[in-house]
């Protein structure tokens, strides 16, 4: 569809989109009513691009600068935002935008890309930083034995930070094999299917039970089914986006005395270290990219990723031809 070019606020800056990631989250909008989005809205909010206006009161960005954008805009005045969680601000509002050639983003939502990191990877720090936030809610110690269930692009990215974080051993696991190169390239020592005998290989694969268990689906029963993987005293972590009532055995989990930690978005801080993180040695994180779209190719592939395919992480190019 064609839209009016944005005008950007005192506080604002206007971005020319370089690069915008297809998020599961964005799935989810245009199928549940909860999300509040209507026709004509534009989505997508893991992005990047170039400044090519600067408000009046937009701080020290100048035209040409390459940026990346994370998507909680706070009010930018409470305690929360103060400290960099605007996230957690009583005024929060994730963006979209980042479907299309241009956006208009507050600028204290957009942290330059330090040089030789390019905008085109620019767009992977949202996903990163949301994987990187789990990772320190779970409070992983060094040689932690960590299980990832589901090899999507956010279990995939916990791979990446669980064995830059330092641990002792990292399992991927899902229905599929389709990611399974994927995640041995970003840091996962095996990867293990979904099927009778899945426990048990987990076992075998990391020389033990799990110390912590990322849940990266966010399917009904899967929260359960982490704790019957983890080992006694272990942790959960939350972070699959399920839009319906879940349940789970208390019965087990108690016994168990397990931890079950959910964890949503990041901080500005996490976000930094995210943005640092695309300059990586062996285990990159541009490793998550599968394919980059236009926006005339955005409709069919985006319904398509709502059946599991061998797609990762899909970017769009919204000027490309």
């Amino acid at each position: 569809m064609d839209a009016e070019d944005p005008k950007p606020k005192t506080d604002y800056l206007l971005l020319k989109v370089c690069r915008c990631g297809i998020c599961g989250s964005d799935l989810h909008m245009t199928e549940d009513p909860v999300f509040g989005v209507e026709p004509g809205d534009i989505l997508g909010h893991e992005f990047s691009g170039e400044v090519v206006e600067v408000g009046s009161k937009a701080g020290a960005f100048k035209v040409g600068d390459q940026v990346t954008v994370a998507p909680n805009r706070g009010c930018g005045r409470c305690a929360s935002c103060l400290r960099g969680e605007p996230a957690w601000c009583n005024d929060m509002v994730l963006i979209g935008g980042g479907y299309a050639q241009y956006s208009a983003v507050a600028s204290r939502q957009c942290r330059k890309l330090p040089w030789g990191i390019s905008a085109a990877d620019g767009a992977l720090s949202e996903p990163l930083s949301v994987a990187l936030h789990g990772l320190l809610r779970a409070g992983m110690g060094q040689g932690d034995r960590v299980l990832i269930v589901g090899a999507g692009a956010i279990g995939l990215a916990v791979a990446f930070w669980a064995r830059r974080l330092g641990a002792g051993g990292v399992a991927v696991t899902d229905i599929h094999r389709h990611q399974e190169a994927r995640a041995m390239g970003l840091g996962a020592d095996a990867f293990v299917t979904a099927d009778p005998d899945q426990a048990a290989n987990i076992k075998a694969a990391l020389g033990g039970p799990p110390d912590i268990v990322f849940e990266c689906v966010g399917k009904p029963g899967l929260i359960d089914h982490c704790i019957s993987l983890v080992r006694p005293r272990g942790k959960i972590v939350a972070l699959g986006l399920c839009t319906v009532r879940d349940h789970l055995d208390s019965f087990r989990a108690i016994t168990k005395e397990v931890t079950v930690i959910m964890s949503v978005f990041f901080n500005m801080h996490e976000f930094a270290t995210a943005i640092d993180a695309l300059d990586s040695g062996r285990f990159a994180p541009q490793n998550l990219i599968s394919d980059t779209v236009s926006l005339a190719d955005l409709p069919p592939v985006f319904e398509a990723l709502r059946k599991r395919t061998s797609q990762c992480k899909v970017l769009v190019n919204p000027f490309a031809a």
